[in-house]
């Protein structure tokens, strides 16, 4: 299909590195961003991007306004927000196609990092702030990354300052079994981690992605027809 061959064709460039190692995207390629469902094989999230950077420190990719993205909803179509928490994550949930309607997102990954940081802006390209979102590694395959959601995050703040987010989420998760005990020892550690590096002011923070701007000529990327294939993964 159209959608997906654009897609698929721009996220080939960079090709594979010698000796079989895992290639690099061009800056300019289009790739898909997703994740998985919690305890499940399914995909509930997709969001084309734009490779800003692609090398062996980072991944950084733009989403732009107004890309069309997957995300979960109920079975009846209500935004999984809106239920209350004690039955957020038993209720039956399906997916939906909807649009990024915010300012755009640039978000930074370093490979093997159980995290990946995004950076926000306020319309004007005010800077609003970092956010620290515990994950599995990426898992790179030829069309994107994929990854699994650990619910918690940490925002952090032009002036250095941090806080813990979705704390409730992760509790109510392991309640409802989507993180076991291991899972959860394995965030936690993840989030100490996390906030060492945040405290020691280093990279990403450190490195001036505030005032990265996305090149004028790039358009949205489509979400393609099957954004939820199951790929063959790139060699490593």
């Amino acid at each position: 299909m159209a959608d997906g061959d654009a897609v698929t064709a721009d996220a080939g460039k960079g090709g594979a590195g010698k000796g079989g190692a895992t290639g690099f995207w061009a800056p300019g390629s289009r790739i898909l961003w997703r994740y998985r469902e919690n305890a499940g094989a399914r995909f509930h999230i997709a969001r084309p991007v734009t490779v800003v950077r692609d090398d062996p420190e980072v991944l950084a990719v733009w989403m732009a306004p107004g890309t069309e993205c997957v995300r979960p909803v109920l079975a009846d179509g209500t935004p999984v927000h809106l239920e209350p928490l004690a039955s957020r994550y038993t209720r039956p949930r399906t997916v939906q196609r909807d649009r990024w309607f915010g300012t755009g997102v640039l978000k930074l990954a370093r490979p093997g990092e159980p995290w990946s940081v995004w950076l926000f802006w306020e319309p004007g390209w005010r800077f609003k702030n970092w956010y620290v979102n515990l994950e599995e590694p990426l898992a790179r395959w030829a069309g994107g990354v994929d990854s699994e959601d650990h619910f918690l995050d940490i925002s952090v703040h032009p002036d250095r300052s941090w806080h813990w987010r979705d704390e409730d989420e992760f509790a109510q998760a392991q309640l409802d079994g989507l993180v076991g005990v291991e899972l959860a020892e394995r965030v936690g550690q993840a989030g100490q981690r996390a906030v060492e590096a945040i405290r020691a002011w280093g990279s990403p923070f450190s490195d001036g992605w505030e005032r990265w701007r996305p090149d004028p000529s790039w358009t949205v990327p489509p979400l393609p027809e099957d954004w939820d294939r199951t790929p063959a993964r790139m060699s490593s």
